[in-house]
């Protein structure tokens, strides 16, 4: 059974900082970050191909930065300079050849 298993949220204040890794059980070849707030539709944080090539929602650009280690199956989110309105559970998302596979997700709560 594919998995792939989410951590590093939490509770951290507003200019603070927050990595997430997300593990998956097969290699992967598109790897993604997607998030729901309360009330709203899940959408695109970012995104990571299998060569590297990124992809940001255009709320997080210039703050966040996603990166992978195909070697480990593993892709991280760095989450610098975090808003309120950046509170969401985060959902790590993997593409295989057209199949999508989704963790269970990570909240992340930026609260003063």
């Amino acid at each position: 059974q594919v998995q792939l298993v989410e951590s590093g949220g939490g509770l951290v204040q507003p200019g603070g900082s927050l990595r997430l890794s997300c593990a998956a059980s097969i290699s992967m070849n598109a790897m993604g970050w997607y998030r729901q707030a309360p009330g709203k539709e899940r959408g695109l944080v970012a995104r990571i191909s299998s060569g590297g090539t990124t992809n940001y929602g255009d709320s997080v650009k210039g703050r966040f930065t996603i990166s992978r280690d195909n070697a480990k199956n593993t892709v991280y989110l760095q989450m610098n300079s975090l808003k309120p309105e950046d509170t969401a559970v985060y959902y790590c998302k993997g593409e295989y050849y057209g199949i999508h596979y989704w963790g269970k997700g990570t909240l992340v709560t930026v609260s003063s």
